[in-house]
Parts: C-alpha cells; structure tokens; sequence
C-alpha cells in the first residue's frame, strides 16, 4: 500500500542543489517532527530520516503534535494535511509560532491547488502528495531559498497516482465498496474493475 512507497536507501541528492548541510550542526538544529496517522508510513519515514541525520520524534494527532512542537520546537517538520482530529495546517501554524524559521512540509494524499495554497500561507516551504518518497522529502527540508527542489527523474504516471488515491480511500472506508463508490463519487461496478486490477507502473 501506499507506505511501501517510502524509500529508504541512502541516494545522494543531485549535485547541482544548494542544500543545508545537517552534519556538525547541534541536536536543535537537527530536530524533526513528523505528524501523521498513519503509523507505518510514519515509522518508516522516521527510520528513513534518521539515516539521514536527522533526530526524529513523531506524532499521530493534531494534540498529540501541537503538545511535542510546543515542547521541543522543531527545526523541521513533516505534516499530514487530513489527520484523525483534524487539519495539519494548525500543526503548522502552531509550529510557526514556536519557532518561526522551522522548515516544514506538508506531505498528503489529498493534493490539490487549493491545499497546496493554503499549506504555503500557513507557513510550509513545500507541499509533497503521498506517496513520497524519503529522499524527495529530504530535498524539500534541506534546499535552500525559496526556489522548490527539482522534479523527480521518475515521478509516478498519472493512473497510478489515481490507483494509489482509490487504494487509500478504500482503506480508509474499512474496504467497503459501497462506501469507498460513494466518497470517490463513482459508480460501484466501475470501482469494482478498477480494485480487481493490478497497480498501473509507476
């Protein structure tokens, strides 16, 4: 599912991005906060950047994330946009309070310009739709200025970005057809065609 798509090899970035170095820098400046419910993309992330030097806590809710920000503010951070009790974007604006030149990414499976707007004003430096992989969101943390990080070299194609959206949705009704048909606003036998099929390649 969509947590296998976390990549965990340690790939150098490209050579022509001007990135912040996290070697020799204190704990603080190393600290990285990532909130998302859910707990296997969330562990194996966390895994993924503490490879890449970072000291990672984690968190599953809005409360849960507001309470660590405020506690141990953050240098880095990434959000989900759609969790459990609520919308990251307050995640976001309470980590800018506390510490105001945090780095944060938004990372979800609801993509969109509107909420990639909205991440952006709340304060985000980047906007990633899941799945995203470890190093894409090492380069969306640690690139300097304002410019994005290039595109990747083989982003995913357009049905399999669909298929994985369906997948979600359909975990996320408890693998209910009828329900999953109804959220995505499609009709029963089509979405049954669609599940009955393997992934489209990336």
């Amino acid at each position: 599912m969509i947590d296998a798509h976390i990549q965990t090899p340690d790939a150098p970035p490209p050579a022509d991005l001007d990135l912040v170095a996290l070697d020799g820098l204190p704990d603080a400046e190393r600290s990285l906060l990532i909130v998302d419910d859910d707990t296997p993309l969330c562990q194996r992330l966390a895994r993924a950047m503490e490879r890449r030097g970072f000291l990672v806590s984690t968190a599953e809710s809005i409360k849960e994330g507001m309470a660590k920000a405020e506690e141990n503010p953050p240098a880095f951070a990434v959000v989900d946009l759609r969790l459990g009790d609520g919308n990251g974007l307050d995640v976001v604006g309470a980590i800018r309070k506390v510490r105001p030149a945090a780095r944060i990414v938004m990372l979800t499976g609801y993509g969109n310009i509107a909420t990639a707007v909205a991440a952006v004003k709340a304060g985000a430096i980047d906007y990633l739709s899941k799945p995203a992989d470890a190093d894409a969101v090492e380069r969306a943390l640690l690139t300097r200025g304002s410019s994005l990080p290039p595109p990747p070299e083989n982003p995913m194609s357009a049905d399999r970005v669909r298929w994985e959206h369906i997948q979600r949705v359909f975990e996320q009704c408890d693998r209910n057809v009828s329900e999953t048909a109804r959220r995505l606003k499609m009709h029963r036998r089509t979405l049954q065609r669609i599940l009955s099929k393997h992934a489209p390649r990336a």
